[in-house]
């Protein structure tokens, strides 16, 4: 079966896995609020998307994640915030949806050309 791999999707399909990546340390972030010692842990967003975007095939991209310094540490260590993460992860959300719709648009062109083309 063919596929349709166009420069604008294999960089939303980046776009979408790394927002999707940081999703998933985010929630892990929020689930460890009361483990003892636990670090928050994130990725830099820009700069692992401007990495991803560079990168010649998708399964060569894996972003870093990182301890995220400066955050205030409780007694027992950790320095998990529940605003921070729920700000990045409503943050997060938001890019996803806008992925998605720029997906949905690139499939409409794609459509388009292929049916104004019969």
């Amino acid at each position: 079966m063919p596929t349709i791999d166009t420069p604008m999707m294999m960089q939303l399909g980046r776009f979408l896995d790394l927002n999707a990546a940081r999703h998933t340390l985010i929630v892990s972030n929020m689930a460890n609020i009361d483990t003892p010692g636990y670090r928050t842990r994130d990725i830099n967003f820009q700069a692992e998307l401007a990495r991803a975007t560079g990168a010649m095939q998708l399964a060569d991209f894996s972003p870093a994640v990182q301890r995220v310094q400066g955050l205030l540490e409780r007694p027992d260590g950790n320095n998990v915030s529940l605003e921070r993460e729920g700000l990045l992860l409503a943050q997060t959300q938001l890019r996803f949806r806008t992925g998605i719709e720029l997906l949905r648009s690139e499939f409409r062109r794609i459509s388009l050309a292929i049916n104004e083309g019969k």
